[in-house]
């Protein structure tokens, strides 16, 4: 494999012209191609099997009339009016949403009697002809245009409702550029000079735009989520750096060591970059594997990033090889931190004390680190997850002002319809006894209202809706919902946005454990392929639940119990979306593995020259501790750059990928790793021959991954 890339990486420096080339067409191919033909983000939101989803194919088989999404056009006069002095105003707008492209029907608020009993607010129920997660921003946006009659008035006009929701465009906030900022800034500290810090944040906005370009694309064939975009892109900017900067430091020190730039360049593709694909295949695998949750949502959110780390590992082979060799020598030009030597940065840097320091004394470094991260991740027994409502958005967005109206004029529970189906072809409820169905309905004391039935054309299919009295993201909800499915008979399934929400989450928390067996199991598979060892996946595993733990825990503490609320810009507490626990675990389960995989792979070629377990731990980390701690720290701000985004769920993203990068590279690398491989010695590296036999080896021994000093002299006897 090191040949491999090593040949991939000489082909790109020999051809530099042709190779950017190739690159620009490529981009230019599949950006314009995204333009054109990319597909409308749309998020999935069905558990497979669930009551919601048999509901909605019921619906789109015998009544596609319900099946199709809705919105509300939420009206309120000033405080001391009634909204029928702004009649006029209001029909006006009912006429101009009707003739929307994608509008079936529009009800007058008037007519219906859905103005609230003081007379200040009302909302008119748009109903469109296709369901709300296919219909995307255009017709939400239409309407909202269409209501500016009734602002004009004096009145207050929003769009809210299940399809304004689910179609909303994501804002930008510019935090992407305050992330690559400050990692321009520490690259320029760790390299020391303006090119070399340039040429990782070159290769990072090549993999983005082309990353991102992709996802559109494959919206083209699949459902895709619009988060997938989000989280594609805080996984573009932080590994597009990091492998770009893995790739570079190992360059130049082989130039510093006296290798010319072509020599010096062919041997960090084979020893850098191969550890670079690993580790990037790493990710990708940790992504894929959302696939295993069955949800399309998550599906999508994985695909994307994995095609966003292709891209990422992609440039790093190809394109920087390119472009480092046309740079040559000016590499090194504008120079604004002076360099070390390397003995200097090793043998009597601070990375080289630490080593020595945590692998001469590991039980106190081992029981500190671990109390910390067990300290941080205790919250995370008590997180509460649920999928994200408008009433978590920004107070910006019409669709959130439009559910405070509706819980103010109508009740909470407005913002939570539920939608009873009855298969009439099946035993159970009949025509006849949907009355009874109703009342029963009625008498919970969880719903506030229930709505008058709607039959199919074909008399085959009944629709009850029904209100709850709580929001959709209370508990109070769920167990409403609990008890309407346990009252309601055989051939009746319950939807609707709050429902579908709520099955996701049961969906979810079913999945996760699975999730996670799957992703260790591939990891310690691949762990143990690469350095031929039982323990050392064992550890890796084990390391990587606690920082992953930790980062769980800081978000509970942060966003459900609303500890430093006001530092991160929240309104209030919020329940852990639903999603995010699953994304966290594989973006960072993957990305940790970039970490271990470079720290391993010096410590394993120590081992292997000196026999001796307490050294290599020590020169290992010594070796690669200034730069996993620098490709860590870029990630960690990249990461941190977006909880100053207004959307609280993009925030929550931000912060618990950030600490657990943050938290992983520092206390887990630094300190648990290095002091449990000391204490366990040469057990480390145990594996039975019987399996050492019929292992594949991937890479070739002979070849250095990721040293950063020459290999240490041997050593008579392993201490």
């Amino acid at each position: 494999m090191h040949r491999v890339i090593r040949r991939i990486g000489d082909t790109s420096a020999r051809r530099p012209w042709l190779t950017i080339g190739l690159w620009t067409l490529l981009a230019v191919l599949v950006i314009g191609l995204a333009g054109t033909a990319g597909g409308t983000f749309a998020d999935d939101l069905v558990a497979p099997g669930s009551q919601s989803e048999r509901a909605m194919e019921l619906l789109e088989e015998r009544f596609p009339q319900a099946a199709g999404g809705s919105a509300k056009a939420v009206f309120a006069a000033p405080e001391g009016e009634r909204l029928d002095r702004y009649r006029p105003a209001i029909q006006a707008a009912l006429a101009r949403i009707a003739d929307a492209e994608d509008v079936a029907a529009v009800a007058d608020p008037f007519a219906t009697g859905t103005v609230s009993r003081d007379g200040r607010i009302g909302y008119a129920e748009v109903t469109f002809d296709r369901p709300s997660a296919g219909l995307g921003p255009e017709p939400v946006k239409a309407i909202t245009g269409a209501l500016e009659p009734v602002r004009a008035a004096g009145a207050v006009a929003e769009v809210g409702g299940d399809a304004a929701f689910v179609n909303a465009e994501t804002e930008t906030s510019g935090t992407e550029v305050a992330g690559l900022l400050a990692a321009l800034v520490v690259l320029l500290v760790v390299f020391g000079t303006v090119v070399a810090a340039l040429v990782p944040i070159a290769i990072a906005m090549v993999t983005v735009a082309t990353g991102l370009s992709g996802i559109a694309l494959l919206a083209h064939v699949m459902d895709v989520t619009s988060a997938a975009t989000s989280v594609g892109m805080l996984i573009g900017l932080g590994v597009g750096i990091d492998y770009a900067l893995f790739i570079v430091a190992r360059y130049r020190q082989n130039r510093t060591a006296g290798q010319d730039n072509r020599t010096a360049l062919s041997n960090a593709m084979a020893s850098a970059g191969s550890a670079v694909l690993f580790a990037g295949g790493a990710v990708v695998v940790a992504m894929s594997a959302l696939l295993l949750t069955g949800l399309g949502l998550l599906a999508s959110i994985g695909l994307g990033a994995a095609l966003v780390v292709l891209f990422a590992v992609a440039t790093a082979l190809t394109l920087l090889p390119a472009l480092l060799s046309l740079l040559g020598d000016r590499i090194d030009a504008g120079r604004v931190v002076r360099r070390r030597s390397p003995a200097k940065r090793t043998e009597d840097g601070a990375w080289w004390r630490l080593a020595h320091r945590v692998s001469g004394r590991p039980w106190p470094y081992l029981l500190g680190a671990t109390a910390l991260l067990l300290t941080l991740a205790a919250p995370a027994l008590w997180m509460q997850t649920g999928y994200p409502d408008a009433g978590d958005d920004r107070t910006s967005t019409t669709h959130r002002r439009a559910y405070d109206l509706l819980a103010e004029g109508f009740g909470p529970g407005h913002n939570a319809p539920l939608l009873l189906v009855a298969d009439l072809r099946r035993p159970g409820v009949t025509a006849q006894t949907i009355p009874d169905l109703t009342e029963r309905l009625a008498a919970d004391p969880g719903i506030a209202a229930v709505g008058s039935p709607r039959t199919s054309p074909q008399g085959d299919a009944v629709v009850v809706p029904a209100i709850p009295t709580s929001a959709p993201a209370d508990a109070e909800t769920s167990r409403t919902l609990e008890r309407v499915r346990d009252l309601a008979p055989a051939n009746v399934a319950v939807s609707g946005m709050t429902a579908m929400t709520d099955d996701l989450t049961r969906q979810l928390d079913k999945t996760l454990p699975i999730f996670i067996a799957a992703v260790l199991a591939a990891s310690f598979l691949l762990l143990m392929v690469l350095f031929r060892a039982v323990v050392v996946p064992l550890k890796a595993a084990v390391m990587n639940l606690l920082s992953i733990g930790a980062a769980y825990g800081v978000v509970v503490a942060v966003f459900q119990w609303g500890w430093c609320a006001d530092l991160f810009g929240l309104d209030g507490t919020y329940a852990i979306a639903s999603p995010l626990p699953t994304i966290f675990f594989a973006v960072l389960f993957g990305l940790s593995m970039d970490y271990e995989m470079f720290l391993l792979s010096s410590i394993r070629e120590s081992y292997d020259a000196t026999g001796d377990s307490t050294e290599s731990v020590a020169r290992g980390l010594a070796g690669t501790g200034r730069v996993i701690t620098s490709a860590a720290l870029i990630m960690t701000v990249v990461f941190l750059g977006f909880v100053a985004h207004p959307s609280p769920l993009v925030k929550m993203l931000g912060l618990g990928l950030s600490t657990a990068i943050l938290l992983d590279a520092t206390v887990v690398r630094m300190l648990l790793v290095p002091a449990t491989m000391a204490l366990l010695g040469k057990a480390n590296w145990w594996l039975p021959r019987w399996l050492d036999r019929r292992l594949p080896r991937l890479t070739d021994p002979a070849t250095k991954p990721f040293p950063d000093t020459p290999a240490p002299p041997p050593v008579p006897a392993a201490r």
